[in-house]
């Protein structure tokens, strides 16, 4: 056991935990090779039946947590952490006991950790070589399919997002609620680490798939449709929850006139680009869909590539006291596209809930938004060429 790295481990309060299920095959060799950096080790075994238990009978040494029936990897994972933030660890490094981690990469991580930034908290994933010839198929292609939803989640770009070597704050773990327990855990803990402003970045490690060792108990089809539920969920709360979130923080932080300047005028964005974002804002922001304006301002600014702040910005065009306003306009100019008249109260919009109604009011909110984003799409794009900064080209 190399003394440094032992000091390190304890300087930083780091421990690694092991959860384990059924792999007796490989248990062993995982704890003794690991045992050559640290014995800072939590071994957490998840209901297993084959021969784990006889195996950490000569591990006796080790803080070891033993589950009576399995809950899932997340569930082992969760209460792993909880006791190692209860026995004063900080951080904790997760070793998968498949045999597939290399326990001499944990320095890997060490010097990573060692340059944070002070007040930044860090939680890192082994970035494993996806494209080796022992990587089966269906892990490359779900480790792509979960790195995108990753991205749409956080805004943050990863090669590897599936990977169990990881290091993890416990401080930041120990404030969040969880409620999954499978193997869809390790997605939930790092998009809501990097919620929390965690900077979730990966680190090079190794990686060995030997079929005749290695069990897998990934379930492809259960295990997939719990992994889609949660993103669907997660997808979800970013564009109706977290993207507004950070946008009033940033609002409040910056003040309106300094945010407008830095992120709308200044922004390094092209004018026309800038422009199309207040044009699609203000589109959604005028349209029929009532409370989805910013989840759809956002998400169409994500597929189209466009300034997601400016979009969602101009998309709360319509402020609760100009709802009448705008429902009125509509209304108007449905009834001059359609040569239908109807009676519109103006202390109420109850009439729109009428069929009839919802036709003349929809017809005229798509014209008047469409109309009314290429209007400011054109009169935005003319305002910033003539207000362009003299630094941007």
């Amino acid at each position: 056991m190399s003394n440094q790295l032992q000091y390190n481990l304890d300087s930083y309060k780091c421990c690694v935990i092991i959860p384990t299920y059924n792999n007796e095959k490989t248990l062993q060799r995982v704890i003794d090779n690991t045992l050559k950096f640290t014995q800072n080790i939590i071994v957490v075994n998840d209901g297993s039946t084959d021969a784990t238990s006889t195996i950490l009978k000569e591990y006796s040494f080790l803080k070891q947590l033993h589950h009576k029936r399995n809950k899932g990897k997340g569930s082992a994972l969760r209460n792993g952490f909880k006791f190692a933030y209860e026995q004063g660890y900080e951080y904790a490094i997760t070793i998968d006991s498949d045999g597939q981690h290399f326990p001499e990469d944990i320095p890997v991580f060490l010097k990573k950790l060692s340059q944070k930034e002070q007040n930044k908290e860090l939680l890192l994933i082994g970035a494993r070589n996806m494209n080796q010839d022992s990587v089966p198929k269906k892990s490359s292609f779900g480790n792509k399919f979960s790195n995108f939803w990753f991205w749409v989640e956080t805004g943050t770009q990863l090669q590897d997002t599936q990977s169990g070597y990881r290091l993890y704050p416990l401080k930041v773990l120990d404030k969040i609620r969880f409620y999954t327990t499978k193997f869809e855990f390790e997605i939930e803990v790092i998009v809501k680490a990097a919620w929390r402003g965690v900077a979730v970045e990966n680190v090079p490690v190794k990686v060995l798939y030997d079929e005749t060792e290695r069990v897998s108990h990934f379930r492809p089809f259960k295990d997939f449709t719990r992994i889609s539920v949660l993103n669907t969920w997660l997808v979800l709360v970013t564009f109706l929850f977290i993207k507004p979130r950070d946008f009033l923080r940033s609002l409040k932080k910056k003040g309106v006139k300094k945010f407008l300047i830095d992120d709308v005028l200044v922004s390094s964005d092209s004018s026309i680009k800038k422009s199309v974002s207040i044009a699609l804002g203000v589109f959604f922001g005028l349209s029929p869909f009532w409370g989805l304006q910013g989840f759809l301002a956002i998400g169409f600014s994500i597929l189209l590539k466009l300034n997601k702040t400016i979009s969602f910005l101009f998309s709360n065009i319509s402020l609760p006291p100009l709802i009448p306003f705008v429902v009125l306009a509509s209304v108007k100019v449905g009834e001059f596209l359609l040569g239908e008249k109807i009676e519109f109260d103006f202390r109420t919009i109850e009439n729109i809930k009428m069929l009839t109604h919802i036709k003349v009011y929809v017809v005229g909110s798509l014209v008047l938004a469409g109309f009314s984003a290429v209007l400011l799409g054109i009169i935005s794009l003319a305002l910033f060429n003539i207000f362009k900064p003299k630094n941007n080209e």
